[in-house]
C-alpha cells in the first residue's frame, strides 16, 4: 500500500479540514450549497481547490410571490476578494422578497486567474441558469446580471461581450446564449484607461503591463453597442474608491447608444455600501431598482399599446395636464403622459400594458404671467379612486375622454 509522506498527509489533512470549515460557516450562515459549473472541472483551472471551481448558490423566489424573473450577481473585492455576504447573499435575499430569483457567482480571481477567466465563469452562469430556466421556474428572456465594484465590472464586461452559444457544442449548456437581458450596476468598476480607473482592479485582472489593446477592450464604456442590454446604475458621489465617473461614462454611452437606461448618483456615502441597510436615504436605492424592474417589464412578460387621445372638462381641453395610466395588474408598469390643449399619446415602445387600466387626469393649469389654479387637481375622482377604467388592446388606441367640474 502506497503511504505518502508525512508532510504531505497533514498538508493534505488541513486542506480538507478548511473546505470542510468553509462549508460549515456558508451552512451555518442559511446560505444554499453551491452548484459548480462544471462539475468535471473547470476550463483553464489551475488547480482542484474551492477557489478553482466557479459556482453558484441558488437563492429561489417564494412560489408565492415568484415573478419568473433571475438575476445573477457578481460581489465585488477588486478582483481578488469577494464580498460575499453584503454584496451576495444579502442582497440575493432582497431580490427574493421582491419575487425574483438570484444566483451569487463565485468566479475565479486574480492574481491566480486573469482574463478571459472570470467572463468565462459568470457567461457560464448566465448560460446555466438560462439552460434551466424550466427547472428554476424562470423566464429565458428575464434573466439579468448584477455587479458591485469590481464585480460590477464584470457584469459590464458579459453586457458588452457575450454570444448567442455554440449551436454543436457537445456540452448542451454552451448551447444557450450569454447576453444578459438586463444589467444592475452598482458603484461599478467600468473604465480600465481613465484617470479615476481602479488600478487595483487593472492588477488582478490583466497582470502586469498589459497590452493596450486589451486595456481598451475592457474600458466598457467604449464596448457598448445597441446590443447592450438596458441598464440600471447606483453609485454615490462621495466614492473615491471608485469615482462615480465610471457609471457616467457607461450611462452616456447607453445615452449614446439609445439603450434604456436610468441612473442614480446618491450625494452621499462610501464605496461598497452594498443595499446601506440602515441608511433611511441611501438604502432608497433598492426601491429604485425594484420600480425600474416594474417600469421596464422585467418583473413580468409585458405588451404595450400605441394610446392617444383627447381630455376636456365641460367641454374644455385641459391646457396643461397630466394622465396616468396604472394597470390592474400589479406588476405591469405605469405610465405617464403630459397633456397640451387637451391632447396626449403615447408611443407603442412606451405605451401602457395590454388589459385593464385606471386612469388618472391631472388638471395642472395654463400658461401665463400668473398662476390660474390654486393647486394640481386629480379631475377624474379622488387621488386614492379613479372612476376611469379602460381596457387597452393590442395595437392602436384611442380614448376621448370628456369630464365635468364637480357639481355640474
Amino acid at each position: 500500500m502506497l503511504r505518502l509522506p508525512l508532510a504531505l498527509r497533514l498538508i493534505a489533512g488541513c486542506c480538507l479540514l478548511t473546505i470542510i470549515a468553509q462549508a460549515s460557516r456558508a451552512e451555518d450562515a442559511g446560505a444554499p450549497g453551491q452548484t459548480f459549473l462544471y462539475p468535471d472541472g473547470a476550463p483553464g483551472a489551475l488547480g482542484t481547490e474551492d477557489a478553482d471551481r466557479p459556482s453558484i448558490r441558488l437563492y429561489l423566489a417564494p412560489d408565492a410571490t415568484r415573478t419568473g424573473a433571475a438575476v445573477v450577481v457578481c460581489p465585488g473585492g477588486g478582483y481578488g476578494h469577494l464580498a460575499s455576504d453584503h454584496e451576495g447573499q444579502q442582497v440575493a435575499q432582497w431580490f427574493n422578497s421582491i419575487g425574483v430569483t438570484a444566483a451569487v457567482l463565485k468566479y475565479r480571481l486574480g492574481p491566480k486567474y486573469h482574463h478571459p477567466v472570470p467572463l468565462q465563469d459568470v457567461q457560464r452562469a448566465i448560460r446555466y441558469v438560462r439552460s434551466h430556466a424550466a427547472e428554476f421556474s424562470v423566464d429565458p428572456a428575464r434573466i439579468g446580471v448584477m455587479g458591485f465594484s469590481a464585480g460590477g465590472h464584470l457584469a459590464s464586461t458579459v453586457s458588452t461581450h457575450f454570444d448567442a452559444g455554440t449551436p454543436d457544442a457537445t456540452d448542451p449548456i454552451e448551447r444557450v446564449g450569454c447576453r444578459p437581458d438586463f444589467s444592475i450596476l452598482c458603484y461599478p468598476v467600468i473604465s480600465f484607461e481613465a484617470d479615476y480607473s481602479h488600478k487595483g482592479s487593472i492588477k488582478n485582472l490583466l497582470g502586469e503591463n498589459p497590452d493596450p489593446a486589451l486595456v481598451h477592450s475592457l474600458s466598457n464604456e467604449t464596448q457598448v453597442t445597441s446590443e447592450t442590454p438596458p441598464t440600471f446604475l447606483f453609485h454615490t458621489a462621495e466614492d473615491t474608491g471608485v469615482p462615480p465617473q465610471n457609471a457616467v461614462a457607461y450611462y452616456m454611452a447607453l445615452l449614446e447608444h439609445k439603450v434604456p437606461a436610468e441612473l442614480h448618483v446618491y450625494q452621499n456615502g462610501p464605496h461598497g455600501v452594498g443595499l446601506a441597510a440602515g441608511d433611511p436615504v441611501l438604502s432608497t436605492w433598492t426601491q429604485r431598482l425594484a420600480d425600474w424592474l416594474k417600469q421596464s417589464g422585467f418583473l413580468a412578460p409585458v405588451q404595450r399599446a400605441a394610446v392617444k387621445g383627447k381630455v376636456t372638462v365641460d367641454g374644455q381641453p385641459i391646457g396643461i395636464g397630466a394622465v396616468i395610466f396604472v394597470p390592474e395588474h400589479k406588476l405591469h408598469p405605469s405610465t405617464f403622459a403630459l397633456v397640451f390643449g387637451g391632447n396626449f399619446s403615447f408611443s407603442a415602445a412606451s405605451g401602457p400594458a395590454v388589459g385593464l387600466q385606471h386612469v388618472h387626469i391631472y388638471n395642472l393649469g395654463g400658461m401665463g404671467l400668473a398662476p390660474t389654479i390654486a393647486r394640481a387637481t386629480n379631475v377624474s375622482g379622488r387621488d386614492d379612486i379613479t372612476w376611469l377604467t379602460y381596457e387597452v388592446q393590442p395595437g392602436e388606441n384611442e380614448f376621448d375622454i370628456g369630464l365635468s367640474k364637480p357639481g355640474n
